[in-house]
């Protein structure tokens, strides 16, 4: 213990490592977090938690679980489980029961272990979780059904699972010491009598609280951590083994309470959550023993292939009978299903506590769990796209552009989106603007889209582009960059702002080669004074009426000339209007005409964006002018007066 402070500093520092790594390579951060660990422990012996932290270890971990669970309940809404569809339905109960059972015959029959250790690592094996399964649809682009199908299973299966495990696990640990069914039926029935009974007053008395704001919103977050924490440590204290049911009804109670507002919450313990499960699994996984890594022979890897290729397969065949999903949907729905955070964890947690009382087949618990983990994360990410392509279950290139903001300036935008025929979603997190979008008819997702929420319910099938339209400078620059690690360099843009003063001292900075959407002096306040005034985002397709072929005409001109701007700089690209004697409105015009205090008088704006045939878009930024081409939607900004003559 002498250099106890170091070592934690040093998990940390490899905890961090190992979550940017998983960042650069776009895996699941469980993959690098369990090979860290591994490399740290058994490998090289750098990373011993039991001698660190003695009798402290399992205290620690079982705060640390009891917080997952409680995470992954939180997030657990009945009216979602009921309102996608049948076949997510039937995945998540009636699949994890089939996934159950037949993991258990297959750990009985082939690892050798007990019913009791066979029907636990059963029930562990159930769960997936949104933290492996959404980077993997992120790159595999299925279908949008298969994507809704594989999205919301992992998301409800998490906190579905878990209950199921927790409850296996009472049953096995309290029947360890004794022979007699009858008495471990009676054990059992008062740990889930005390677990769902606490859980379901904590959770709806902590409901009251937070509904009535009986504490201040600063302390909302914090509340719910340490009462959660007192509930479990207090229904262990009066029934042992009894906290983890606890804790996971009590989330499950809160999620589904009217009038709880548990969007801070939820936040809180996103960043918490990271904290936890990076150090925590590296020091899981640096518990392994070279003993317990020899265990891993040919009747463990048999059980793998008979869980992947037999248990999964049968499952999401008996669950999706009357679907209308061809052979080759389900294929690629039967060839996903990485096991993720709560399994590992779980899986440590109830490991250590068997083979602190004794029970047989303990040991075996943790490094199969991490085969099964580790095996099916680096597989189905290497085979998904592959299989998903021979299979032809994959969507084409995605189109779809997410707009950051709700605000008038961005619900404009939208409609023209729509109207020339591409995907659009909307995000913000005022509540007002978000209605207003959706009373508009256009979808919108209210909140942080950078949080671990919005990665979880955002939906992202079919966004390719990411358009910058909030008034937040800082919010804009930040989801460029986010969003660029998801959808490739070139797919975003930043909005220009209006830096005053200070624009001589700002420095080189990690966004500068993000393309600025429409020009470089086209900021969100001139676009919000303009619409205010009257301005208005119009589309039109060029086709063969005689305008169209004016102006794709003057197109043509401008290619082989070029065209002269207010210093006598050729500038290519721009199209003409229909009056000659004017030049088109350029996106310094339109600052040009605020500051005048008018709006030019005879001209069209440039297109902003053109919607080709194909539906791809192609979006003007400062240094890439716009040419319209025949059949291509075209998106400008209007002037008022320009509106009525259009007319």
């Amino acid at each position: 213990m002498e250099h106890a402070g170091l070592t934690l500093a040093a998990v940390g520092l490899l905890a961090l490592g190992s979550q940017w790594l998983a960042w650069r390579l776009k895996v699941p951060a469980i993959l690098t977090l369990l090979i860290a660990g591994i490399a740290a422990g058994p490998v090289t012996g750098l990373l011993d938690p039991d001698a660190l932290f003695g009798e402290l270890l399992f205290p620690l971990v079982s705060l640390a679980v009891a917080v997952i669970l409680f995470e992954g309940s939180l997030t657990l809404n009945f009216r979602e489980l009921g309102g996608h569809g049948r076949t997510v339905r039937r995945l998540v109960t009636w699949g994890a029961l089939i996934t159950a059972l037949c993991g258990a015959l297959a750990a009985r029959w082939l690892l050798g272990l007990s019913w009791e250790m066979a029907s636990l690592l059963g029930a562990l094996l159930v769960v997936t979780g949104p933290t492996v399964i959404l980077p993997l649809l992120q790159t595999l682009r299925a279908r949008e059904h298969l994507t809704q199908i594989l999205r919301w299973e992992g998301i409800l299966i998490d906190p579905v699972g878990a209950i199921g495990a927790v409850l296996v696990y009472e049953f096995v640990a309290l029947g360890s010491g004794t022979q007699a069914l009858p008495h471990t039926l009676m054990l059992f029935a008062q740990t889930a009598l005390i677990g769902f009974g606490f859980g379901v007053a904590g959770g709806y008395l902590w409901g009251q609280v937070l509904r009535q704001h009986l504490l201040p919103q600063r302390l909302h977050s914090f509340g719910t951590l340490m009462t959660m924490l007192g509930l479990f440590t207090l229904s262990n204290t009066l029934f042992h083994e009894s906290g983890l049911l606890t804790v996971t009804v009590m989330g499950a109670w809160l999620a589904n309470m009217r009038g709880v507002p548990t969007r801070p919450i939820i936040e809180f313990k996103e960043t918490l959550s990271i904290l936890l499960i990076s150090g925590l699994f590296i020091l899981l996984a640096a518990r392994l023993t070279v003993e317990q890594l020899a265990l891993l022979g040919w009747p463990a890897w048999a059980f793998l292939a008979v869980l992947l290729l037999l248990v999964r397969p049968l499952a999401v065949w008996l669950c999706t009978l009357g679907s209308g999903l061809d052979w080759r949907e389900k294929s690629l729905l039967a060839f996903i299903s990485p096991r993720g955070i709560v399994a590992a964890a779980v899986a440590s947690l109830f490991a250590l506590r068997l083979e602190e009382i004794g029970v047989p087949g303990a040991d075996r618990l943790v490094p199969v769990t991490f085969l099964v983990i580790i095996a099916t994360v680096v597989s189905q990410s290497l085979l998904a796209r592959p299989l998903g392509d021979w299979l032809k279950v994959r969507r084409p290139s995605a189109h779809g552009v997410l707009i950051i903001g709700a605000n008038p300036v961005a619900r404009q935008m939208a409609h023209c989106l729509r109207q020339a025929r591409l995907g659009v979603l909307l995000t913000d997190s005022s509540w007002d603007a978000v209605q207003a979008a959706r009373a508009e008819g256009l979808s919108a997702y209210y909140g942080d889209p950078l949080s671990e929420h919005a990665a979880q319910h955002m939906e992202l099938s079919g966004i390719g582009y990411l358009m910058p339209l909030s008034p937040y400078r800082e919010l804009n620059d930040l989801a460029a960059l986010h969003f660029e690690h998801l959808l490739g360099q070139g797919q975003v843009f930043r909005l220009a702002v209006n830096l005053g003063r200070q624009a001589r001292r700002q420095h080189a900075t990690a966004i500068e080669h993000v393309p600025y959407l429409f020009g470089r002096e086209m900021t969100f306040a001139q676009l919000s004074s303009l619409v205010e005034r009257g301005a208005r985002f119009e589309v039109e397709r060029l086709d063969e009426a005689p305008r169209s072929r004016a102006l794709l005409r003057a197109s043509g001109d401008k290619r082989a000339s070029g065209e002269r701007g207010e210093r006598g700089e050729r500038r290519p690209g721009h199209v003409h209007s229909r009056d000659t004697r004017q030049a088109p409105l350029q996106a310094k015009d339109v600052a040009s005409a605020r500051r005048q205090g008018a709006f030019p008088g005879d001209t069209d704006s440039a297109p902003l964006i053109c919607v080709g045939t194909s539906g791809r878009p192609r979006i003007a930024t400062a240094d890439a002018p716009l040419t319209p081409r025949k059949g291509d939607h075209v998106i400008r900004l209007v002037m008022p007066d320009r509106q009525s003559s259009r007319k």
